[in-house]
């Protein structure tokens, strides 16, 4: 799975699916990760409040991981 996010909403969309696909419920990832299952329910409903710390927490635990890389067509520091 290979996605592009350009705005914070689309991250938990993306980890409320992946979670949902792999079929673990938000009480048992919560567990995994430290928190409750309404803590993990406010971050997939508002994922702009979640730390990176957080962020490549949930990541890790679905198997995902995050890339940053060069935009197609991305300007050069002299251009900018």
């Amino acid at each position: 799975m290979r996605q592009l996010i350009s705005a914070p909403n689309q991250a938990g969309e993306i980890l409320k699916a992946r979670r949902k696909a792999r079929g673990v419920s938000q009480q048992t990832l919560a567990t995994k990760l430290g928190t409750s299952q309404s803590r993990l329910s406010s971050l997939e409903e508002d994922p702009a409040r979640m730390t990176l710390e957080r962020l490549l927490a949930l990541a890790n635990l679905l198997d995902l991981e995050l890339v940053l890389q060069d935009k197609s067509g991305a300007r050069t520091p002299a251009e900018w």
